[in-house]
């Protein structure tokens, strides 16, 4: 349930108004929890509310028209960030792990999306330089991707196992 609970967050951090300088989402972290917790089955759930969310941002929010090939590779690292939790954290979660979810997840949409941005429109020239451009624009967004998962997997993670140490240590104490 906390996982799919998660996954809500993740959606309204995305769909709720918020300072353009925030630029806060939970969706990394919640995809890495995600895979984390569930099965490879229930990856669909959290893959489907998320391209709604694509879909309903694109056309109500931004009002553009909606092509749906452009989100393709958006699609596509939703469930890779998912696959990653599973494999790197569904059997053994640690810190080393979840820390290595946190780096691996904004860095490969930031490698990814920003290629697909530069080789898929005309915002930047096909160049070195445009591509050089392309990745220096998004690099604030990186960062706070980077942030943003950080957080939300420092807290998915983190707080049930400080609640279970610290009922662990009141049991300790209550039973002396």
């Amino acid at each position: 349930m906390p996982a799919y609970l998660l996954i809500l967050v993740a959606v309204l951090s995305r769909l709720l108004p918020h300072p353009e300088w925030l630029n806060f989402t939970a969706v990394g972290g919640a995809l890495l929890y995600f895979g984390a917790r569930r099965s490879w089955r229930e990856m669909l759930a959290p893959l489907a509310a998320l391209m709604v969310t694509d879909y309903c941002l694109t056309v109500f929010t931004y009002h553009y028209a909606f092509i749906w090939s452009a989100y393709v590779t958006t699609w596509a690292w939703y469930l890779a960030v998912m696959a990653l939790g599973h494999i790197l954290l569904h059997a053994r979660t640690t810190f080393v792990r979840v820390a290595a979810g946190v780096v691996l997840g904004p860095t490969s949409f930031f490698i990814v999306s920003n290629y697909a941005v530069w080789a898929g429109s005309v915002m930047y020239p096909r160049s070195w330089a445009g591509l050089t451009a392309c990745y220096t624009a998004a690099i604030p967004f990186y960062r706070n991707d980077l942030a943003s998962t950080a957080i939300v997997c420092a807290l998915a993670f983190g707080l049930p196992v400080l609640v279970r140490r610290y009922s662990a240590e009141h049991a300790v104490q209550a039973s002396a």
